[in-house]
């Protein structure tokens, strides 16, 4: 039974630092998008919105838009790529200009660089929240092993 205590936070610190690593992974490589200096003209291929409930007869729906672009590098290859959370305003057929890093994987972003602090604090804030969810895992495990081997502390 002792190991149920164990085991949950476990696998709840291997989903937190999963996740953390793809926050901090992803802001890396739109950070490294920007600070390359490498920017092209991408036209908008297609638009869709795709929509999340959550669970419960009163849940709150989120919509999120998408956009699928396509750009020429300067060496001549054609790249396409979907990005979330774009501007609305814009839509199929549009050029707008894209900052990609060079090299055989291409990462690009129609974001730009001005929205570095809002994607910085959404990123920062996320792993602030799943630091402490990490830490309150650990915690537990702590306590509990604590109260485990305390042999003043009253068991059933």
């Amino acid at each position: 039974m002792d190991a149920f205590f164990y085991l949950v936070p476990v696998l709840m610190m291997a989903v937190i630092a999963f996740w953390g690593y793809r926050v901090l992974r992803r802001w890396l490589l739109i950070r490294s998008a920007w600070n390359s200096g490498l920017t092209a003209e991408a036209r908008c291929l297609k638009t869709f919105t795709t929509v999340s409930e959550g669970m419960g007869e009163y849940s709150r729906v989120h919509t999120t838009i998408h956009h699928v672009y396509e750009f020429t590098t300067h060496d001549g290859r054609a790249i396409r790529f979907e990005e979330e959370d774009g501007p609305m305003t814009t839509v199929e057929g549009d050029f707008v200009t894209v900052h990609y890093t060079d090299g055989p994987n291409v990462v690009a972003t129609a974001h730009g660089p001005g929205e570095r602090i809002k994607q910085g604090a959404a990123s920062l804030g996320l792993l602030a929240f799943l630091g402490v969810a990490f830490a309150f895992c650990v915690g537990f495990m702590v306590t509990f092993h604590q109260f485990s081997t305390d042999t003043s502390f009253p068991t059933p």
